[in-house]
């Protein structure tokens, strides 16, 4: 009876101890994953801080992707050999236009709008960014707004007399625009 019971101890204790050998390497994977993570840098950030995490990035570059409705080769060369993106490339001007358009915004946010900058030295609100002008264009067009409609009496905007819906006529003191009576059937 004492073996067994000696053989039963053994062997809890055998499960036991692999169990913590098996927690331990799962513990020691997972803090592996985030350092893998931490330890890769990117090249040729001017910018962006060096430090940015893979995710905010990747974040920033899809808010400038879609505030300029453009892929990722407007700005970034591709590599011929090897037909990939080359992030770090600075041959295309796009890049170097968008670097500066980037550090205009925060010159702009931070002289007239007071700025505030995270953690990353990312500014955390703006009020102005990409999108402002871009609106999903890659070139947005300095424009004017188009005129209103031409009003009666050849003045442009609502009718004569600054009244919306004013025929341009006066009444009998000549200075108050005059109804039109509804006709009855």
């Amino acid at each position: 009876m004492t073996k067994m019971k000696l053989n039963a101890k053994i062997l809890a204790t055998t499960v036991l101890l692999a169990g913590v050998v098996l927690l331990a390497s799962m513990t020691a994977i997972q803090q592996q994953a985030p350092q893998q993570q931490q330890e890769h840098k990117y090249v040729n950030l001017k910018v962006l801080p060096k430090h940015i995490s893979n995710r905010d990035l990747g974040n920033i570059m899809g808010q400038w992707r879609r505030s300029l409705g453009v892929q990722c080769g407007f700005c970034h060369a591709r590599n011929e050999a090897t037909n990939q993106m080359d992030y770090a490339s600075d041959a295309k001007p796009e890049k170097l236009t968008a670097r500066k358009m980037f550090l205009m915004a925060a010159k702009i946010n931070k002289k007239y709008f007071d700025a505030k900058k995270d953690s990353l030295g990312m500014v955390m609100e703006s009020s102005v960014s990409c999108n402002t002008c871009h609106h999903g264009v890659s070139h947005p067009e300095a424009a004017l707004p188009a005129l209103p409609p031409r009003g009666q009496g050849g003045q442009r905007g609502p009718g004569a007399g600054g009244q919306p819906g004013a025929t341009g006529s006066t009444g009998a003191t000549g200075n108050t625009p005059s109804a039109t009576p509804d006709k009855k059937p």
